[in-house]
């Protein structure tokens, strides 16, 4: 039998697979312990969690993956990620929320990394001026939801957002529009929109299930204008291009980390209540067969979940194309991470009964967190369709 004095609880934390894959951990747990008091206010008030992106900015955690020769830390994709599940074991919404700027920082430095060198302005003003980007995502797949009129020196866009995560903290919009070009026809700009200018609203719409405390509003747009040096791309409308394989093949893994820190935070809750306790009879609450096995299937469905994500980086490689390869890679790995999220958060409840059950456990927080990881693109049944059409031969565009 096991004694009180023999139970020590360690937290869960993945194991580094190649040097430096945790380089950044250390900083998600500073900033994390100061942010997981407030997790609970926030998602009970339905509030931004300001304080902290404040926090955040102040720790250099906003220019994580902006390359050291422009001012950043120079996180890999791989480096996110290990820093971003870490941060959400602390608080999910901070976590996710941040993840929205984070990734868009990745796909424009892999754009910097291959040539775009007029991308160093956007990066730099996130390490010198502390700038926050958000997306649009979505609302951004082939067909955006905004329009775009040419006028002189560029364009004036009107549209509605929706998913705008992190909008009260946001100073640049990361969009599309459609704009009928009267020589190539119907086009889709991406364009980028300081939040502070004339025109741009923040509509108050988020008020969700789970994860609160990101303030994902939407975002309306009315005759802004946009100069022709704010446009980053064009592609043709209801087209699969570059940028659209960009950003998925970014947001996917960093997203997937996210909602696995929401498991792994989890478990270790669920580990240290059942270690505190005593069955009826006197003896330590873990010598339950039942509780055994309940936290055996929480470790394996955690290591197995973080193997399909490093497994995927992995194949992507260091020097990664954009290919439907590499899109059907990551959401593979996101579809057995975010199933064996939802799993492991709903075996830590039963593991630890009844209490879990009340808004003020930190459990039935992650449960409702947990779930929004379905709603990124693509959902778990898409991801099948997708990668069953790969494997076919026959064209996944139609996926999107």
């Amino acid at each position: 039998m096991i004694t009180v004095t023999q139970m020590q609880a360690t937290p869960w934390c993945p194991t580094p697979i190649r040097p430096d894959d945790d380089l950044f951990v250390g900083l998600a747990a500073e900033v994390g312990t100061q942010c997981a008091p407030r997790a609970a206010a926030h998602d009970r008030d339905n509030t931004f969690v300001a304080e902290n992106y404040t926090l955040l900015r102040d720790a250099g955690y906003t220019r994580l993956a902006i390359p050291k020769e422009l001012g950043g830390l120079g996180a890999t994709m791989r480096q996110v990620c290990y820093a971003q599940a870490e941060l959400a074991k602390y608080c999910g919404a901070t976590a996710l929320a941040i993840n929205m700027h984070i990734y868009v920082t990745l796909v424009t430095t892999y754009r910097w990394r291959h040539g775009a060198a007029e991308t160093a302005g956007l990066l730099r003003s996130v390490a010198d001026d502390g700038a926050i980007l958000m997306t649009s995502g979505g609302s951004d797949g082939i067909w955006p939801s905004a329009v775009a009129s040419r006028v002189e020196g560029g364009y004036r866009v009107s549209g509605r957002k929706v998913f705008c995560s992190q909008a009260p903290a946001a100073t640049t919009l990361t969009t599309s529009a459609v704009y009928e070009d009267p020589r190539e026809g119907m086009t889709v700009l991406a364009i980028l929109v300081p939040m502070a200018s004339e025109r741009v609203r923040v509509i108050e719409t988020w008020d969700t299930m789970g994860m609160r405390g990101t303030s994902s509003h939407d975002t309306e747009l009315t005759e802004v204008f946009v100069p022709d040096q704010a446009v980053i791309t064009r592609r043709e409308w209801g087209k699969v291009d570059v940028s659209l394989r960009n950003a998925l093949v970014h947001i996917t893994p960093t997203a997937s980390a996210v909602y696995f820190g929401i498991a792994a935070g989890a478990r270790d809750e669920a580990v240290r209540t059942v270690m505190q306790r005593k069955a009826g009879n006197g003896e330590p609450a873990v010598n339950d067969p039942i509780i055994q096995r309940q936290i055996g299937l929480m470790e394996y469905r955690l290591r197995t979940a973080w193997w399909s994500l490093v497994g995927a980086l992995d194949e992507l490689g260091d020097d990664y194309a954009l290919g439907e390869r590499e899109v059907g890679l990551t959401q593979i790995a996101k579809r057995d991470v975010l199933l064996a999220a939802q799993e492991v958060v709903d075996t830590a409840m039963e593991t630890v009964g009844g209490s879990a059950y009340f808004r003020r456990s930190p459990l039935e927080r992650a449960y409702r967190d947990v779930r929004a990881g379905k709603y990124h693109p693509f959902n778990p049944e898409r991801v099948l369709l997708y990668a069953g059409r790969q494997t076919l031969g026959l064209p996944v565009d139609g996926i999107w």
